[in-house]
């Protein structure tokens, strides 16, 4: 099982296509996600967001992704369920009530941000960093200071989680006990913050060096010596996503 947003070599479909190309349709695919709160548009959109992980063999990696963001909508739609009354009455609240359309309005969210998000993580796990910033800079002209600004905080995310494991490994040798509630593992964490950002500064700060020594500042869009041509099959996908958008959009009004 690969890391947190690790490059997964591969042959696959997704993994040849065009790095500009792969980014564009998962930002298209997400855009088509929230442009229609209609639950079997979305759950249809998950569906396909799901088959393309598997199709690339992703498939752990987008469980555990589908996890992450579970947990995370499920806040959002416990938040919605006590705070929008809508549809017919289920439950009585002192402020509200909770109601149908509640119900549906928190499924859609949930639903919504794990089709949408699934893409978008599949891109850096099927691209390289260096070949998507590259990309980026040569054919959508995003100055490069800013596409390797991005890249790099993509790439140092996995790396503070590895590096913060190896301080709960060693607080954990030293008789820290981690198991129990989950109030009581925030507790120990927080003070184990100061040690990493102590860390992610010195890794920073190194990164800064070396690429100042590499002539970070004379680097422009004819520097990469690798082109990243557009071929049939990468406007096909962009189409496909277009037209997935407009779907949506048509969903939405017809609704």
């Amino acid at each position: 099982m690969a890391k947190f947003l690790e490059y997964v070599p591969g042959d696959s479909l997704l993994h040849r296509m065009n790095p500009c190309a792969k980014l564009i349709g998962a930002v298209l695919f997400a855009v088509a996600c929230f442009v229609t709160s209609n639950l079997v548009f979305l759950v249809a959109m998950l569906g396909v967001a799901l088959g393309l992980a598997l199709y690339c063999g992703m498939g752990r990696e987008t469980a555990g992704l589908c996890k992450a963001v579970f947990a995370f909508s499920l806040i959002l739609a416990v938040v919605i369920l006590l705070t929008t009354p809508h549809g017919a009455q289920l439950v009585p609240l002192p402020w509200g009530y909770i109601g149908t359309g509640s119900l549906l309005a928190a499924a859609t969210v949930v639903v919504r941000l794990m089709a949408a998000a699934i893409p978008l993580f599949l891109v850096f796990y099927v691209t390289k960093m260096n070949d998507l910033t590259n990309a980026v800079v040569k054919q959508l002209h995003v100055p490069y200071k800013y596409a390797f600004t991005f890249t790099s905080t993509v790439h140092f995310i996995p790396v503070f989680m590895n590096d913060m494991a190896g301080i709960m490994e060693a607080q954990t040798a030293r008789g820290v006990e981690f198991d129990g509630s989950f109030v009581k593992k925030v507790r120990l964490m927080v003070p184990l913050c100061v040690p990493l950002l102590v860390g992610s500064v010195r890794k920073t700060n190194s990164a800064a060096i070396a690429a100042e020594v590499r002539g970070f500042n004379l680097r422009t869009r004819e520097s990469g010596y690798k082109d990243y041509p557009m071929r049939a099959g990468d406007w096909a996908a962009l189409a496909l996503c277009a037209l997935l958008v407009a779907a949506g959009i048509a969903v939405a009004l017809l609704g």
